[in-house]
């Protein structure tokens, strides 16, 4: 697991800088701040600053250890970076057993479900129709 930490650590910061450096022109960025610690029960926690702006942190643990049906990875955290169009980018998840649930203000969002439609799930939910009643009784 320690290894997993570190590569995703490593991965994000040179895609961070790769993508904020100029084409042809690879600066080193330096990591101004990096913390990581990986306990023997399978929780883990990391963050790190680079020199151009790029943050992160995550924490994670194993839900229902020892339960193998229902063993699953739990991570959350957040990243930060500047987008090239000089908007702040901030990204907080949770990735478990419902996989990697990302949401941030510059993610698009569905759009909301018309009144009528809404009304009509409503209806359906608090009245099921006969004929599925009288299939479960058959």
């Amino acid at each position: 697991m320690y290894f997993i930490v570190v590569f995703k650590a490593f991965s994000i910061t040179m895609l961070g800088s790769v993508m904020t450096a100029p084409q042809g022109e690879l600066e080193p960025i330096p990591i101004l701040r990096q913390e990581q610690e990986v306990n023997f029960d399978g929780t883990y926690k990391y963050s790190y600053e680079t020199g151009n702006g790029i943050s992160a942190e995550e924490q994670g643990f194993l839900k229902n250890a020892g339960q193998e049906e229902q063993e699953a990875q739990v991570a959350q955290g957040q990243y930060k970076y500047t987008a090239p169009d000089g908007q702040e980018i901030l990204v907080t998840y949770i990735a478990d057993e419902n996989g990697f649930q990302p949401q941030g203000a510059h993610l698009p969002t569905p759009p909301p479900i018309p009144e009528a439609i809404q009304r009509s799930l409503e209806y359906n939910a608090a009245n099921p129709q006969q004929e599925d009643a009288k299939e479960q009784q058959q």
